[in-house]
């Protein structure tokens, strides 16, 4: 197999490309980004193009591949939702098109656990039949939604396809920290006392659980999607749910209670204030997230997740404290001379 994947420098990219390299169905691997990276993998080549419209041929770009993985999207700027739309909405469109235009069998798609509408008020976890409207107050979340209806009418349109929507919690690995240090925390954040022992409480706010899954394990359900006859959609989560409790018992710290109104407060402040790039609207998307079942990928992926969530954050607090990264200009770590220099 011919395996193109969009998006191929950052967290999810770099995991995707390494588990489709090491696949004996696997042939050749390109992975395409907006800047060639310095990372080297052995099995994986590099293309330089722009999936925002105006942007590179992708048509050509796909032209002869077995499978497209489009992971791009853009999480920054914040303060400019139209950007991250021309981005994430028109350049995924893009993709998509061009992936009929050139005859490609096989679409798998990174959607998100934040396309999902607001979870079922007892707190059961769903499985791919729930509701993906989103939630409206937070970019991220409108943009996820948007890109799943437009899928639905796409699928009508190319019934020859196989389309593949990739359901994911929270990724994280050592490697990722930096990154997501600059999309979620910004500059502010003192990493290097993200230790044990140096953190003495943690807020926890009303109402906050979360799943993670650590991006290795992720990748592997990817390359299931590749190279396994499979459509549709799939969760993907591992056990145990989180709250703020777990995070803090990695840290040796203690929690604060926080209601929810008061962090959404801070929140906004810190971000009007361009202190903060997350935006407020991501926190009450994240509150109102429901828990993921991923019985479909074990049954039809046979994906079972290597490690578990709670190693998974603790994979990404080590990297956050040693400034980890990769070659790549996404994932450029903190502890590099260049980015503290900048």
């Amino acid at each position: 197999m011919r395996v193109v994947v969009t998006g191929a420098t950052g967290n999810a990219g770099t995991s995707v490309v390494r588990a489709l390299a090491s696949d004996p169905a696997v042939t050749y691997v390109l992975g395409v980004a907006r800047r060639l990276p310095g990372l080297e993998i052995r099995g994986v080549h590099w293309a330089e193009a722009d999936v925002d419209p105006g942007g590179a041929d992708l048509a050509a770009l796909f032209a002869g591949a077995d499978a497209v993985v489009h992971l791009a999207w853009k999480f920054q700027p914040t303060h400019d939702p139209v950007e991250t739309w021309r981005t994430n909405v028109l350049g995924s469109v893009r993709v998509f098109e061009s992936c009929a235009r050139a005859g490609v069998p096989a679409l798998v798609y990174a959607s998100s656990v934040g396309a999902y509408s607001p979870g079922p008020a007892d707190g059961r976890p769903v499985d791919e039949s729930w509701p993906t409207h989103g939630w409206p107050g937070a970019a991220y979340t409108r943009e996820k939604a948007y890109l799943e209806r437009y899928l639905d009418g796409y699928q009508l349109s190319h019934p020859g396809m196989r389309v593949v929507r990739m359901r994911p919690a929270f990724l994280f690995k050592a490697t990722s920290a930096s990154e997501q240090r600059r999309i979620f925390a910004g500059p502010l954040l003192p990493w290097r006392l993200i230790r044990p022992g140096f953190v003495p409480a943690l807020p926890a706010v009303t109402g906050l659980r979360f799943q993670a899954l650590h991006t290795d394990d992720a990748a592997q359900a990817y390359r299931a999607a590749v190279v396994r006859p499979v459509r549709g959609p799939f969760n993907l989560v591992a056990d145990p749910v989180l709250d703020t409790a777990a995070v803090a018992g990695l840290l040796r710290a203690r929690t604060v209670p926080l209601p929810a109104a008061a962090a959404r407060a801070a929140l906004a402040a810190a971000w009007r204030m361009h202190l903060a790039p997350a935006a407020p609207g991501l926190l009450d998307a994240v509150l109102r997230l429901p828990l993921l079942d991923a019985g479909r990928a074990r049954d039809e992926l046979g994906w079972v997740p290597a490690r578990t969530s709670t190693e998974a954050v603790g994979a990404f607090l080590q990297g956050l404290r040693d400034g980890a990264g990769l070659d790549t200009p996404p994932l450029r770590g903190a502890a590099s001379s260049g980015a503290r220099g900048r």
